[in-house]
């Protein structure tokens, strides 16, 4: 791998790589030390007693820095990351990539990027990690280095896996399968196991639990079998993809003791969701709900979470909701909101193909309907208490009388089929009139087709823009239009705008699931806030209710 002459060569950079290699977590070798050699030093470092070991490895970075020994340098990094404070991780890859540029060599390069892909991948931080996994690619590709070059492909794929890029994790995994056939026993096996998880995501059950089936007769005859339970938990949850639930719970619960054994509690969380859902699916409800909260503590415990297991907060925020739990129903929506903006950073290629029945705007109009609900028994306690009675039955009434004048006013809108919201009339007034009544004629037939093409519903319709679809002046457009639709210029606007958006809600069931946001985008309103208060305007009921109304009446 060609690098840059300036790179190597300046001594402005030099100076800031011992600037930085001398950081705030440098120490002072131990005296006699640094006389050793380097085998001396590096065997040093294995040392059981880790206190003696971080003398080695400081030894060996100020023994290799003196010398400007970049290779040992890196290597020595690479040591000290794992006998240092856990905080310096980071600081001590960079530090190898920095060094391992210096020695100009390949293979150190991409293993000092595989080193940092490793601790991004440890911290949760799955972008930067591919990211490095990538580079390290680069680097070892020039290399003869095969171990480490199907290390990098390997640690890629698992990567991809986690980013539901599964196609793409698939082909590096059989890229591997092969070498790690006659090179590696366990690497063999881990892969046939991530080859089983990933056809499983596709939904090619059949190919995964095949992946599976041979892992566990490779295991037995290779006599390794520590990934035998791993075959079984995955296979567990393809019992549970081909809906047979009753064997998918028993194969989990086989499982269940040896990942706790092992303290796997990832693994261990995810069985527990997949026997959560067996027993929803076969509707045992309430043992499904003990599951679902023990994910619930494996995030609280551990901050454990992925993209599937998300539904358990979906499905306890249903069941409390149908037990009419408010308090309970609140506490899990606060989780899933917590749980959402973990996975949108550390998912973030993934979450956007996620499914999620509550997203985040409907997650927080409901937690405010809860708390509105919750307040409202509040207060109302306190008024009882306070002998306020009297407030309380007005707001009690005025409630009714809305909700009774809203019904009304719906049931009117939903008799007139084909008519507008509101007729539009001509203005029955006197308005001074002097136009020409040729020039009346045409500029009545632009506007004909300016309400046909639904022009109306582009972004800032203001009297100018209107104007020039009418191909004529401000005020000549001001005047034709409050003469014959009986309306200023912008409240003609925003009732076409608001008779679109209630045919749309009437006629197509997919608008009633929309968020004011989107309503409001739709129909050209430059806030939601203007469109939520148009529509009140225009129906006479705020919007929440129309379509409340609309879902009741004419249901999916």
């Amino acid at each position: 791998m060609q690098l840059s002459n300036t790179f190597l060569n300046s001594g402005l950079k030099y100076a800031i790589m011992l600037m930085m290699c001398n950081g705030m977590w440098a120490q002072k070798p131990a005296e006699g030390l640094t006389n050793k050699d380097y085998s001396e030093l590096i065997n040093g470092t294995s040392k059981s007693d880790s206190v003696e070991a971080k003398k080695f490895a400081v030894a060996w970075i100020a023994k290799s820095k003196s010398e400007k020994n970049w290779t040992q340098l890196a290597a020595a990094y690479k040591a000290m990351m794992y006998l240092d404070d856990p905080r310096f991780l980071m600081k001590y890859a960079d530090s190898t990539i920095t060094v391992a540029k210096y020695s100009k060599n390949p293979e150190i390069i991409g293993s000092a990027f595989l080193t940092k892909g490793i601790i991004h991948y440890s911290q949760k931080q799955l972008k930067q990690a591919l990211d490095n996994y990538i580079l390290a690619d680069k680097y070892i590709a020039s290399t003869n280095n095969k171990k480490v070059k199907y290390k990098v492909k390997f640690s890629i794929a698992h990567t991809k896996y986690y980013l539901g890029f599964y196609h793409e994790a698939i082909s590096l995994f059989l890229e591997c399968l092969s070498y790690f056939e006659e090179e590696s026993d366990i690497a063999y096996l881990n892969t046939l196991h991530s080859l089983g998880l990933c056809y499983n995501k596709t939904g090619n059950v059949e190919l995964s639990s095949y992946y599976n089936r041979l892992g566990l007769k490779n295991g037995k005859e290779l006599e390794n079998q520590e990934m035998e339970p791993y075959f079984n938990h995955s296979e567990g949850i393809n019992h549970f993809s081909r809906k047979n639930y009753k064997k998918a719970i028993t194969e989990l619960q086989r499982v269940l003791p040896i990942m706790q054994q092992r303290k796997d509690f990832a693994n261990e969380t995810v069985a527990h969701f997949y026997i959560g859902k067996s027993y929803w699916a076969i509707h045992q409800e309430q043992k499904a709900i003990t599951f679902f909260k023990t994910v619930d503590n494996a995030f609280l415990k551990y901050n454990y979470i992925r993209p599937d297991l998300r539904e358990s907060y979906e499905l306890l925020i249903d069941y409390y909701k149908k037990q009419e739990d408010a308090e309970l129903q609140l506490k899990y929506i606060n989780r899933l909101l917590k749980v959402d903006s973990v996975l949108n950073h550390n998912y973030k290629y993934l979450s956007k193909k996620i499914f999620k029945e509550y997203d985040t705007k409907k997650l927080i109009a409901a937690k405010q309907d809860i708390e509105n609900a919750m307040m409202v028994n509040n207060k109302i306690h306190y008024t009882v208490i306070s002998s306020l009675s009297g407030a309380i039955l007005f707001l009690v009434w005025r409630h009714t009388r809305n909700k009774k004048r809203y019904k009304q006013k719906f049931e009117q809108i939903m008799a007139e089929k084909e008519k507008p919201t509101k007729p539009i009339q001509k203005c029955t007034g006197e308005i001074p009139f002097d136009i020409n009544p040729e020039l009346v004629k045409t500029i009545l037939q632009n506007l004909e087709k300016f309400e046909k093409n639904k022009r109306y519903l582009e972004k800032d319709m203001t009297l100018i823009k209107l104007s020039g679809y009418l191909k004529t002046n401000p005020k000549y457009a001001s005047k034709i239009i409050l003469k014959y639709r009986g309306k200023k210029t912008i409240e003609y606007i925003t009732d076409l705008k608001i008779d679109y958006i209630v045919e749309k809600l009437k006629t197509e069931n997919k608008y009633r699931n929309y968020t004011y946001k989107a309503l409001a985008e739709e129909a050209g309103f430059g806030s939601t806030q203007n469109f939520t208060k148009a529509f009140n305007t225009r129906l006479e009921m705020p919007p929440a209710f129309f379509i409340q109304q609309l879902k009741n009446s004419f249901p999916l």
